[in-house]
């Protein structure tokens, strides 16, 4: 067997002991083997990691808004995408768990793909995942737009249309994101405790509100569940309804993935080696049962399966039409609670990748951004830079919501590639013989990991195919631009180049430990 020392690493082998208020010895000596200081402080506990990866799934909020799309192209039985995406993801999610529990440090798949395959490989996934990241903080805050105004017309501050493809609707739409957006950067920065104490009471009321609501859909059911998945609404039946199947597949996938974000705050947790693991599976567990629940029964709740609401308006049509005026409210409430929820924790999520990468020395500007505030323990200036480029993106929808919808469906393919780049890596070293062991074993996969590793990427690399897919009723509803409808494509190729070219200037500059430096590998295959 030969190892690697981690104590040779070309970052601080050895590190004051931090104060209290800021790290345990323990977690600090912990970070320091993995070559880093302890500069940002620990509040996270084990349920607000847990609340950090399920805030960004938020089922509540996506599921909500999705339920349409989903139908729409598969009509009832788009329900059985459900489960088919989770197998996928949670092999994801398991593999995800172990190396957490390895290599507890900010910036996650950033950290975990160079350590695993190399500088390159891991720079290409950060910024992947940084792109992904900060168009999601866009995507979540404009979803304001569709809650508040229906709450109190009051929230309407520009003209009269609530549609987010009028003028009216897509200014306002931006004008409250912005708004979101801003809050959610001053809580952030003033220190990683409040950010989780908010992010916990957020997503404790988003699962009272997914309990109550499919509570309340099934207590006015119509239909057996049997009867409410099996319908496909005319997309065809046997071999003929495959294509529609996989083109509402894009709504599981749209929806379950951002279970990661535990571990980006890892540096922030307390004893992360144990809390990330449990947090980023549990997150997925509860995502799955519950957004698996309200689709079941808006289904079962839904007046009538051929009604063309079920394609337009969704659960919100269910909602409306079996519940009373104020219990619907009162969940437009818990939705705009959990919107808000969601995106502080992206936007935290992104603003430690790019902390990350900053004090690796990968990104321009890399002292600047790398700086933590001394008081509140937080990378402010990494939060201000995300937050600003959210916004930018955000000014896109002004007139432009097919291009801004374009835009948030492949924020989804940027992030499953960045996904890819963990796991490929970590299978070429099991199949290779090589232990991702690193330290004692908090989650060891053991005999399990080699087939685990093999669907996460065989199913995460169809997935991500079958997202990114240049559908026109995915991409380009409207039928109105080529442009939109190989947006996908396009988007992914600019954002290599742009990469690319980024990567030119950053890759020589010296900071980063060295990625060996923190993998023990083992010449003996797994038991």
């Amino acid at each position: 067997m030969t190892t690697i020392d981690p104590s040779t690493s070309s970052g601080p082998s050895d590190t004051p002991t931090p104060p209290p208020s800021i790290s345990s010895p323990e977690d600090a000596a912990s970070l320091s083997e993995l070559g880093y200081t302890q500069q940002l402080h620990r509040g996270i506990g084990p349920y607000a990691s847990f609340a950090s990866g399920f805030s960004f799934v938020s089922i509540l909020t996506t599921v909500f808004a999705l339920f349409a799309l989903g139908y729409g192209l598969g009509g009832a039985a788009f329900f059985w995408t459900w489960p088919i995406v989770f197998v996928c993801q949670f092999c994801v999610c398991l593999v995800f768990a172990e190396l957490s529990g390895k290599f507890p440090v900010a910036g996650a798949i950033y950290q975990w793909s160079r350590r695993l395959a190399g500088n390159t490989v891991g720079w290409f996934a950060g910024w992947f995942m940084l792109i992904g990241y900060i168009v999601s903080v866009a995507a979540l805050a404009i979803a304001m737009q569709s809650v508040l105004p229906s709450i109190w017309s009051g929230f309407q501050l520009v003209g009269s249309d609530t549609a987010l493809s009028s003028t009216s609707g897509a200014t306002n739409g931006i004008i409250l994101g912005s708004i979101t957006i801003a809050i959610c950067t001053v809580i952030s920065a003033l220190g990683v405790s409040l950010m989780g104490k908010i992010t916990v009471i957020g997503v404790t009321i988003e699962i009272i509100g997914v309990v109550v609501l499919v509570g309340a859909l099934f207590f006015t059911a119509q239909r057996s569940p049997a009867a409410a998945v099996t319908s496909t609404e005319g997309h065809g039946s046997g071999s003929h309804y495959i294509w529609a199947f996989l083109a509402s597949m894009v709504m599981a996938a749209y929806v379950m993935y951002g279970f990661d974000s535990a571990a980006e705050l890892s540096e922030e947790t307390n004893n992360p080696r144990k809390t990330a693991p449990k947090a980023i599976i549990n997150a997925l567990l509860v995502s799955f049962v519950g957004g698996g629940l309200m689709i079941l029964a808006a289904l079962m709740a839904a007046p009538s399966l051929g009604a063309p609401e079920l394609s337009t308006d969704g659960i919100a049509w269910v909602i409306t039409s079996q519940l009373d005026t104020v219990l619907g409210k009162i969940l437009l409430i818990i939705v705009a609670i959990a919107i808000f929820s969601a995106t502080l924790a992206i936007q935290a999520s992104a603003s430690r990748v790019m902390f990350s990468m900053a004090r690796d020395n990968r990104l321009p500007f890399g002292s600047f951004l790398a700086q933590v505030n001394v008081r509140t323990g937080t990378p402010i200036n990494t939060g201000i830079v995300v937050s600003a480029l959210a916004i930018a993106i955000l000014l896109v929808n002004y007139g432009q919501a097919g291009l801004f919808a374009a835009l948030t469906s492949v924020s989804v393919v940027i992030v499953y590639i960045a996904y890819l780049m963990v796991t490929v890596p970590a299978l070429l070293h099991r199949l290779r013989g090589t232990s991702l062991s690193y330290g004692k074993p908090i989650l060891d996969l053991g005999r399990f990991g080699l087939p685990v590793n093999i669907i996460a990427v065989v199913m995460g690399a169809a997935l991500t195919i079958n997202v990114g897919w240049p559908r026109a009723e995915v991409y380009d509803p409207e039928g109105t631009s080529w442009f939109l409808h190989y947006f996908s494509i396009i988007f992914t190729a600019a954002t290599l180049i742009v990469g690319f070219v980024a990567f030119q200037m950053v890759k020589n500059l010296p900071g980063a430990p060295e990625p060996t430096d923190a993998l023990v590998a083992s010449t003996k295959k797994d038991a």
